[in-house]
């Protein structure tokens, strides 16, 4: 009867009650702690109080998408600063290149091997990367100063960039490896659970700061529970578009093997409505920001960078275009309907209704085509809710109609919607994306794990589904 009105509790003590699973989470676990207690590590010679008052006067910037990733390693300057975006930006890279360059499409087509191959040169990729950006961080480091005039590197020079390069690169290739022994060893994808270890572990402040902040306004009942209540269902909005499919029917043939007869079932090629996931948004945020970085170090780009502030009418219009568009890229890139529509005529299938060949690869992307668009449109809305909440949406700088717009809102009460709620939503439209998706992905591998060995899953009304299906 215990384990019935419990079954979450029964499943987490299934999990350690099987020894290979049980070791698989400690592993897990225990790499994740070892990475969190490199954070706390400072890069010698840095005036963690003048980067401290940096990074305050630089909100908004890439430096603090940057350390979303890095679970604040970099606002530290750890030895984990560059956290590891240099490797996800080489498999994204590697993973484009293999679309154009005809030996890394040729790898990517024999199997274990190939993927072995491609992995190396991800790696080798990862090292010049960090190597570059850890360089181009100490130079900005000796020329920036902190908020309150002070030096932020106590003695630069050669000896200062050259001990960055090595430390911050050595740094990368740790969390490199401990997330590929996470993925081969452990339970889910080692960078990923990284990512998430570094955005959760920020919750408890953040929580904090949130019933300071709500300590400090004067806000009714009514309104606390209101803004609860848009949380809530922003996150379960994301669990379900997260889950969200489109099932194309595909019927095979039979075929007969000698005395054995093949084929015949119906199944169905699962599309997702997110396929893009999280890149995207990460594309389209670091490209928005790049602006709003150059203007502190150039000063002709001072005027723009404060167009492309969070809430002004150019960032969200660039935001929501660079979305749409990296949405679209991105699918195209990974998802080849021609090569899909190939595969399935080769084993005898079809799909009820289309012709096999051209018309099932037209059919496909036109439903991949409308899957993507709504995906972008729920990336879009996802995205700004949060920005709403923090700073509002700045409708004045529109020519003609804003200033009429905004003595309206004023007039009515309604100035809120340009200023903001003041609130800081910890969990953003990138961090949330990461953080829902990253733990639907990981309940459903545990699950599977469960389920191999004849045990309950999480749920016993229903299989929890990730966000492959």
């Amino acid at each position: 009867m215990a384990e019935e009105r419990s079954p979450i509790l029964s499943s987490i003590k299934n999990i350690f009650s099987i020894p290979d699973l049980r070791n698989r989470v400690l592993f897990m676990l225990g790499l994740l702690a070892v990475y969190r207690l490199g954070a706390f590590i400072p890069t010698p010679g840095i005036n963690n109080a003048a980067l401290e008052a940096l990074f305050q006067a630089q909100a908004g910037t890439i430096f603090g998408f940057l350390d979303i990733f890095s679970g604040g390693n970099l606002r530290r300057f750890s030895i984990f600063a560059l956290g590891i975006m240099p490797y996800i930006t080489a498999s994204i890279i590697l993973q484009l290149a293999t679309v154009v360059v005809p030996y890394l499409e040729k790898l990517s087509k024999e199997g274990e091997l190939g993927r072995r191959k491609i992995t190396q040169y991800t790696r080798y990729l990862t090292v010049g990367l960090t190597l570059f950006q850890a360089f181009m961080t100490a130079i900005a480091l000796e020329k920036s100063g902190g908020g309150s005039g002070q030096q932020i590197v106590f003695d630069p020079g050669w000896h200062f960039r050259f001990m960055v390069m090595i430390t911050l690169t050595t740094g990368t290739a740790f969390i490199m490896w401990v997330g590929e022994q996470i993925t081969e060893r452990g339970i889910g994808n080692g960078i990923s659970l990284i990512i998430f270890a570094g955005i959760v572990v920020g919750l408890p402040h953040a929580i904090h700061e949130i019933m300071i902040f709500l300590q400090q306004r004067t806000w009714s009942l009514f309104q606390v529970l209101l803004l609860l209540i848009v949380m809530i269902l922003t996150v379960a909005a994301v669990v379900f578009v997260e889950r969200g499919q489109r099932k194309i029917p595909v019927q095979y043939a039979k075929r007969v093997v000698g005395r054995k007869v093949y084929g015949g079932q119906a199944t169905h090629l699962p599309l997702r409505v997110n396929s893009g996931g999280v890149i995207p948004v990460i594309f389209a945020a670091s490209i928005v920001s790049i602006p709003a970085t150059m203007g502190t170090v150039v000063p002709f780009m001072k005027s723009l960078s404060s167009q492309l502030a969070q809430g002004m009418p150019l960032y969200n219009l660039l935001y929501v275009a660079g979305i749409i568009f990296f949405c679209f890229f991105y699918v195209s890139i990974i998802f080849n309907p021609m090569e899909v529509a190939d595969n399935i005529r080769k084993y005898g299938g079809y799909i009820p209704g289309i012709r096999p060949g051209k018309r099932t690869a037209e059919f496909i992307d036109r439903v991949l085509s409308r899957l993507t668009l709504a995906g972008a449109i729920y990336l879009v809305l996802v995205c700004l809710l949060p920005e709403f909440l923090m700073t509002g949406f700045k409708i004045q700088p529109i020519p003609f109609i804003g200033p009429k717009i905004d003595d309206f809102l004023n007039s009515t009460g309604l100035s809120w919607i340009t200023t903001g709620l003041g609130v800081t939503f910890y969990f953003g439209g990138t961090s949330l994306l990461i953080v829902v998706g990253v733990a639907m992905d990981t309940v459903q591998q545990v699950e599977s794990q469960l389920i191999m060995r004849h045990y309950d899953g999480f749920l016993k009304k229903g299989r929890i589904r990730g966000r492959r299906g």
